[in-house]
């Protein structure tokens, strides 16, 4: 955790009080910060800032002159469409695609998603792992997260209302990589900005099938690859996104 963030019921300014196990635990063992000492903290959708800590117990820390008044950083503007993961990425994903800023995520099924992985109890544990991405990326406001368990429907109905500039599919087969694609739209569009897609469609283990690819293209979407390389689904989300902290 690169700071602690705290829900506005805890917070009574100019004092707060820390109640999570975890939090605790983790300014005892991993900061091991005594009484006295300056602690970086935030509320949950608001403002990061620092406080002094007053007084601690196993169960409960006291904050005192808490301090709030640096605005988080800003989002990326891209929405994440990713094929459902296997359950025991899900988390690693949630937390990195959280922690480097991205404003919507939304997890699709696709060919390759087992059917069993919308059963997973990790599915219901989205906020824990969001709130993990926050405190590592030193933010206080949450992505939006979205399921969409059909994907024909979802790719033809809503996909087209989110492209306001441009969308793009991680496809290694692709004959456009991702680097020819930012020079191509650098020459055609003068802002900086606005050479990255806002949407970016990423699939699971093994890829988008070609009908997949079709439908995707067909709603205006561009293929690209990221290299000769095939990356994990892991991988491949922070090599792109990693664009947009460039």
């Amino acid at each position: 955790m690169n700071c602690i963030l705290l829900p506005a019921s805890d917070i009574t300014l100019p004092y707060a009080q820390i109640n999570s196990p975890v939090q605790i635990e983790h300014i005892n063992q991993v900061l091991k910060l005594p009484v006295g000492a300056t602690l970086k903290i935030g509320q949950l959708g608001g403002n990061l800032g620092t406080a002094v800590i007053d007084a601690m117990s196993p169960s409960n820390i006291q904050l005192r002159e808490v301090q709030l008044d640096i605005p988080p950083p800003a989002k990326l503007e891209v929405t994440l469409i990713l094929a459902l993961p296997r359950p025991k990425v899900l988390r690693r994903l949630i937390m990195d695609m959280t922690a480097l800023g991205v404003c919507h995520i939304i997890l699709i099924n696709s060919y390759r998603t087992q059917k069993s992985y919308w059963q997973s109890p990790l599915l219901r544990r989205l906020d824990e792992f969001v709130l993990e991405g926050l405190q590592q990326g030193v933010d206080t406001i949450a992505p939006r997260i979205s399921l969409q368990k059909r994907f024909k429907p979802f790719v033809e109905d809503q996909l087209p209302s989110l492209i306001t500039h441009d969308a793009i599919v991680a496809h290694p087969y692709s004959d456009l990589s991702f680097s020819q694609y930012l020079q191509q739209s650098a020459q055609s569009i003068s802002s900086a900005r606005a050479q990255r897609p806002d949407v970016v469609c990423i699939g699971a283990e093994g890829g988008w099938v070609d009908y997949e690819i079709e439908l995707l293209c067909k709603q205006g979407c561009k293929t690209v690859n990221i290299g000769p390389r095939i990356l994990r689904t892991e991988a491949a989300v922070n090599v792109i996104l990693g664009q947009w902290l460039i």
